[in-house]
């Protein structure tokens, strides 16, 4: 187990560093010159060659690369040029919020989702199996933004229940951000529960033609019984594959559910940087982003080798 861990930590650093070199050299071909947007109208030559020399775009791209990736493994990720604060104090709060999101929107949708697939498992075939793929396969097909705009649209124009913006503050009380981000959550959770719902049925199925569950089954043990107790341990791994890319995904995936919302998390603050042309906090946010999403996978990957002895072992 401890050289799988290493082998995957090793495989993780290495994709974070295949990450690192994306990112920066999609800042480097953003258009527009990175001293003009900070420059804009009172641009001049000799300005301009001042600008490019005190942000250190006359040195080749590479050494730039360089430098910025050591300062990122220290956590110095320079100025903002929009703010003129330092980027960790920039995205420090906006992080808190998105992982505050993120995970309010897994506490809802991991168990609601992995029940939903059970009981579609044990009615298999039925109005309630078909009902509820019906359902998610139509939530599947549907943008987030579009999800959002409905659920704005009813719950908060029409019927006033929830807020339509998610303006929340650091001094907001838990109740009442819970309210606040209720309407971008609900947003978030139905476009991963049916996902989860849907990978959880198909596994507990695929186990379900196994001899020791027909066994159970000659036991005379009700098929709830079967399902919870039998089938669905040994269908874990996928399971939990499939709910660690979906945990990537609501953190990764925030940046539209917050500029529909509005919502200060590190995806709209990403969405803000772009348009300012605040290169540094693009940088910082792309690989938060890529470094959260490497590192769920990587605990799918434990977590299903822990789950299944079997592919603790080459075969």
């Amino acid at each position: 187990m401890l050289r799988l861990i290493a082998q995957r930590l090793g495989l993780g650093l290495l994709t974070l560093l295949a990450a690192s070199v994306l990112i920066f050299a999609g800042t480097e071909i953003l258009p527009g010159d990175l001293a003009s947007a900070v420059l804009q109208n009172t641009a001049t030559p000799e300005s301009l060659a001042e600008m490019r020399k005190e942000l250190g775009l006359d040195r080749p791209a590479a050494v730039r690369y360089v430098e910025w990736l050591g300062n990122a493994a220290v956590g110095d990720f320079g100025r903002s040029l929009a703010s003129h604060r330092d980027v960790v104090e920039e995205i420090a709060p906006r992080l808190r919020n998105t992982l505050f999101l993120a995970s309010y929107a897994a506490l809802v949708a991991v168990p609601l989702a992995v029940a939903l697939g059970l009981m579609a498992a044990i009615w298999q075939g039925g109005v309630y199996d078909r009902a509820v793929n019906f359902v998610t396969l139509l939530t599947i097909s549907v943008p987030e933004y579009l999800v959002g705009y409905i659920l704005i649209k009813y719950l908060s124009v029409h019927l006033g229940w929830f807020p339509s913006l998610a303006n929340v503050t650091p001094d907001t009380p838990l109740v009442q951000r819970i309210g606040l981000t209720f309407l971008p959550m609900l947003t978030l959770v139905l476009v991963v529960v049916a996902h989860m719902m849907r990978m959880t049925r198909a596994s507990v199925l695929q186990i379900m033609a196994s001899p020791y569950i027909e066994m159970a089954f000659l036991k005379g043990l009700p098929k709830w019984r079967v399902v919870v107790r039998h089938a669905f341990p040994n269908a874990l791994a996928p399971i939990i594959n499939v709910i660690a890319l979906d945990l990537a995904y609501l953190i990764v995936g925030v940046v539209i559910v917050e500029a529909v919302f509005v919502y200060p998390g590190l995806g709209q603050l990403m969405v803000d940087a772009v348009s300012k042309h605040d290169v540094p906090v693009v940088q910082a946010c792309g690989l938060i982003f890529a470094g959260a999403f490497i590192l769920l996978n990587l605990i799918a990957d434990m977590a299903a080798i822990l789950s299944n002895p079997r592919l603790r072992h080459p075969r």
